[in-house]
């Protein structure tokens, strides 16, 4: 894997998310593993894709499923342990692959030793690496501050008559960056994972990391209605996106700096959910970088439809600084499935989108097959979001469920019954189904993919918004002396569009006809 025309190998190459629990099971107890993530490296080396990121496979008491991290330096014994990790990254690296930890730096887990320690009382030399305060004067919460997760972002503990703060679930308490002691701790937590050979982070929560002094009341959200997360109920105004977590970025950057040929060897993501001008700011600036890419969920966030998708696009577009690179990304283990918002149909189109806009892609485990709608009994739920908030839509454990790779027992997951149901149509919808079928959506990605890989103006050109018909989403690409167009159709119904060329790529199997898209029609063309 080799950077394209002097871009390093984040702007021009794809990121691989993988969600450790629920890719392969190699040791029958119906739970992801390291060695399961090892034993699948081929499916992912063979779509085309440049980098993997796991979801964090810290050790962790899982009430957040390892987002509740016990130790920053560790393996949880549940995927393996630091030598069957060695062992998936050499694996990785033998692929020509790149692999991104899941850092967590918001909080940490209530059993991790240091919140023990801070927990034990008043005095504790690490007191301060916790957020700590007093009760207001009736005695009830420091301020109106509500967790993610619904309730106080507050948990009163009564052996030392203090709360302390927590984003999300109670046993994930914050930690405080404004700590020199603590800071230092967790930039060691990110070195140790440099320099055992990791090439970069997805940092979790990035903008939540550093809370406003003082700590006052956060502003209610007129907008807010019953139905809509608890969260909502207040704009994120004092608890989130602080300056001073700006200058901790850059800690992050320049730690990364430091590794890799000319400090762009190691790559940090940032999780990111702001207006597109303070999105911006999280890459800082040339001479004091942040992150390499903010994470841009754009195309999860708004609707389906052209007008709606080229408005935003060209917003995002120009909202970026001129070292800023883009991102995208239609699908997460927090996002619902994109085949289960849109349709099979447009998820192909959907794809498409992803694989030939400027800038760098996330493609999720699983969307390469079109894994839709999977429906989650409720003796079955796991996500702490939806057993605390049932009912509105906001549960996780859909975009979850174990990848199905071929028609034996529990898809050739596990040998046992899976954490998570599996996609109900999993005995057609495999891996190995699909790579028997050149229509189908995984033949598309790796299409798809293969097209960016040989073409620079897919992987690193100029972008162009193209005038078309309503419903029509078209633009152009263009590196050196090579241009490519894309027409997308995003509606049910065939379209006028005047294009004529070389088709690379369509959406759908027969012969496209010049001078129109069909129904769920995209198209790569050579003008």
């Amino acid at each position: 894997m080799t950077e394209r025309n002097d871009h390093p190998w984040w702007e021009s190459g794809t990121v691989y998310q993988i969600y450790p629990r629920s890719f392969q099971d190699s040791d029958g107890d119906g739970v992801g593993d390291l060695a399961g993530i090892e034993r699948r490296l081929d499916h992912v080396a063979a779509l085309g894709v440049d980098a993997i990121w796991l979801s964090p496979i810290f050790p962790s008491p899982m009430a957040d499923f390892g987002y509740d991290v016990a130790d920053y330096c560790g393996i949880e014994p549940l995927f393996g342990d630091l030598a069957a990790f060695d062992r998936l990254l050499a694996a990785i690296h033998a692929r020509g692959l790149k692999l991104l930890l899941d850092f967590v730096p918001n909080h940490s887990s209530d059993q991790h030793p240091w919140f023990v320690d801070s927990r034990s009382g008043r005095d504790s030399p690490k007191r301060d690496w916790y957020i700590w305060r007093d009760p207001a004067p009736d005695g009830g919460p420091p301020n109106n501050w509500i967790s993610d997760f619904g309730g106080s972002a507050w948990e009163y503990d009564a052996a030392t008559g203090q709360y302390y703060l927590h984003a999300f679930l109670k046993q994930q308490p914050d930690l405080n960056w404004r700590n020199h002691a603590l800071k230092t701790a967790m930039l060691d937590a990110m070195r140790f994972w440099f320099d055992r050979g990791v090439d970069g982070f997805r940092i979790d929560v990035l903008w939540h990391i550093v809370k406003a002094e003082g700590f006052p009341d956060n502003p209610a959200n007129p907008y807010w209605r019953p139905g809509i997360t608890e969260r909502d109920r207040l704009i994120q105004q004092h608890s989130t996106d602080q300056p001073e977590a700006h200058a901790i970025a850059a800690e992050m950057r320049a730690l990364a700096n430091g590794y890799g040929a000319g400090g762009q060897g190691r790559v940090l993501i940032g999780e990111i959910f702001l207006p597109n001008d303070r999105h911006a700011r999280w890459y800082g600036t040339p001479e004091r970088p942040q992150v390499h890419l903010p994470f841009n969920f754009q195309l999860i966030e708004n609707a389906w439809d052209a007008a709606t998708l080229r408005t935003m696009i060209a917003a995002y577009e120009a909202s970026l600084p001129a070292h800023g690179w883009p991102n995208w990304v239609i699908g997460s283990h927090d996002a619902p499935r994109i085949a289960a918002r849109i349709g099979e149909a447009q998820a192909r189109v959907a794809a498409m989108l992803l694989l030939t806009l400027r800038g760098t892609p996330t493609l999720y485990q699983g969307d390469e097959l079109g894994i839709g709608t999977v429906d989650i009994p409720p003796d079955r739920v796991r996500d702490p979001q939806e057993l605390r908030q049932p009912g509105i839509g906001i549960g996780r454990d859909r975009s979850r469920t174990p990848m199905p790779w071929d028609t034996s027992p529990f898809a050739g997951f596990s040998t046992v019954e899976p954490w998570l149901p599996l996609n109900p149509d999993w005995p057609t919808r495999n891996v190995a189904a699909q790579k028997a079928d050149p229509g189908s959506m995984l033949m598309l990605y790796r299409h798809l993919l293969a097209l960016r890989r040989a073409r620079p103006a897919l992987a690193v050109g100029d972008f162009r918004l193209l005038d078309a018909a309503d419903g029509v989403l078209a633009y152009e690409r263009r590196h050196g002396g090579e241009v490519l167009r894309v027409a997308l159709n995003l509606t049910e119904r065939a379209t006028t569009f005047d294009w004529v060329g070389d088709v690379l790529a369509s959406t759908l199997d027969g012969a496209p006809q010049p001078g129109m898209l069909y129904a769920n029609e995209g198209l790569i063309f050579k003008p």
